[in-house]
């Protein structure tokens, strides 16, 4: 998972990833800690990228996405949130999701 180190970067990303998946976490977080290789080890089965941020580290994400609380787990497709996960997430539901993000465009080309 690549991680993001600004605001600037974050919007750079999303306007150049057609998919992709967001894991937002924060400073001292056991939940945040819980999830993340949970979420980590699906990367190798989808074939869009995955990002992370630390809004401790980068809080102007928090307000942008309006994220109060943490973990949050943001999908997107061409600019726009699809779905998003928050603090106690449902492994199945975020992998129903996922798929249906890896569905999306395929046949359209």
């Amino acid at each position: 998972m690549k991680e993001i180190g600004s605001f600037e970067q974050w919007l750079e990303i999303v306007a150049t990833e057609p998919k992709l998946l967001l894991f937002v976490k924060t400073d001292h977080c056991s939940v945040c800690d819980g999830l993340y290789p949970q979420v980590a080890e699906l990367e190798d089965e989808y074939q869009f990228p995955f990002y992370k941020a630390n809004v401790a580290q980068v809080p102007e994400m928090a307000g942008q996405l309006s994220l109060f609380t943490a973990p949050v787990i943001l999908l997107f497709h061409q600019e726009k949130e699809t779905a998003r996960f928050a603090r106690f997430v449902q492994m199945e539901q975020l992998k129903h999701r996922m798929a249906e993000l890896a569905e999306w465009g395929k046949g359209n080309a």
